[in-house]
């Protein structure tokens, strides 16, 4: 075991059972990214690993999704020295910047979010980048739980690569014997 999963057992935020995930998606580990962030000394150094890994890629804003990514964007454009932003989910489902927060024509962007599963929330924001003709550079996660590769069309950096099963509900083996599902999170 590595030292930020370690991170991650210690603030509680690896939980084991029968989960229903924001993507509708089950699994038998939730990866409670909230107590990590609540904690400056667990979130600031896993940060800190997303800033040094772009550190040299000229990156002049970092933007995140809500809720999670405000917090982790930042922080990491704290270390960074630059601007954040974030992009907001609209009743469209859609994600879009609004609040002032505006995108240059070719300003290098990094995109930081929490925990990665089906890539959904980053592939809104790099929609929201798009329409504002941002120039993504990199993206940054805390987990990437997903089983399979994802491509952005930018590098992604995961402070934890941990891959972890997810099933649709009508193939979940947990269903099939009869462990409760639990809905954490707030989506």
């Amino acid at each position: 075991m590595n030292d930020v999963e370690e991170l991650f057992i210690r603030s509680g935020a690896r939980l084991d059972g029968h989960f229903l995930l924001t993507s509708g998606l089950h699994s038998p580990v939730y990866w409670e990214k909230f107590r990590v962030i609540e904690n400056p000394a667990a979130a600031v150094p896993l940060c800190g690993m997303i800033a040094e890994h772009f550190k040299n890629k000229d990156i002049e804003l970092v933007v995140g999704p809500t809720t999670g990514g405000i917090i982790l964007a930042f922080e990491v454009a704290r270390q960074m020295g630059l601007p954040a932003a974030f992009a907001e989910k609209m009743a469209t489902g859609e994600r879009e910047f609004r609040r002032g927060f505006k995108i240059k024509p070719g300003e290098r962007i990094l995109i930081v979010d929490d925990v990665l599963t089906t890539g959904k929330s980053v592939r809104e924001v790099i929609d929201a980048v798009n329409k504002q003709q941002g120039d993504i550079v990199g993206i940054g996660v805390l987990v990437d739980r997903s089983e399979h590769q994802h491509d952005f069309g930018a590098p992604l950096f995961a402070c934890l690569r941990a891959v972890t099963p997810a099933y649709e509900p009508e193939d979940c083996p947990l269903c099939r014997s009869g462990v409760p599902l639990k809905k954490p999170g707030s989506s």
